[in-house]
């Protein structure tokens, strides 16, 4: 099931034409058709997959019909974000080696739509370590929310925004 739910997520945030599927502007896509083109997918296996991600990356829309990614797409989609006042501190965690870029540029999107920004410390270090040895970062969001940034926050508590310029970032270890 893992190597489905992460097909899933190539799919839903990144390439649906792979499977010949469209996402709608605010990346939902039809189950039925998502069913249909996924081999060795059927309904009750999606609804595992949305139920049981522990990084909540799936959301069905209310009736079930419907499907998308929550966030971390590379694809322009709209997922409805509702623009929020951040806490004081977010952080990011990444890998090390990336330490003097992200000093330099500030923390960049690449080819996703936002940066992901974590409420918590521990939820960053997992992310960092996902990468290689951890290096977090303690982002000043309140300020930059002040100074004009715009920060959303998913449905599964991912904190986003376009760019987090250097100045506003701390170098945690």
């Amino acid at each position: 099931m893992k190597s489905t739910s992460k097909f899933l997520t190539l799919i839903l945030r990144h390439k649906p034409q792979i499977i010949g599927i469209e996402l709608d502007e605010h990346g939902w896509a039809d189950v039925e058709e998502l069913i249909r083109r996924v081999k060795g997918l059927d309904f009750a296996t999606l609804e595992q997959i949305v139920a049981t991600d522990e990084k909540r990356r799936y959301s069905f829309s209310a009736d079930k019909k419907l499907i998308r990614a929550n966030q971390g797409h590379s694809i322009p989609v709209d997922v409805e974000l509702e623009e929020l006042k951040p806490p004081q501190i977010l952080y990011h965690g990444t890998a090390e080696r990336f330490s003097a870029s992200i000093m330099a540029q500030g923390l960049l999107k690449k080819s996703r739509l936002y940066v992901h920004l974590s409420s918590d410390i521990e939820t960053a270090i997992k992310v960092g370590r996902r990468h290689g040895k951890a290096k977090i970062f303690l982002v000043e969001s309140l300020k930059m929310f002040s100074d004009g940034y715009k920060f959303f926050r998913s449905v599964n508590g991912v904190w986003l925004t376009e760019h987090v310029p250097a100045k506003y970032l701390k170098e945690r270890f």
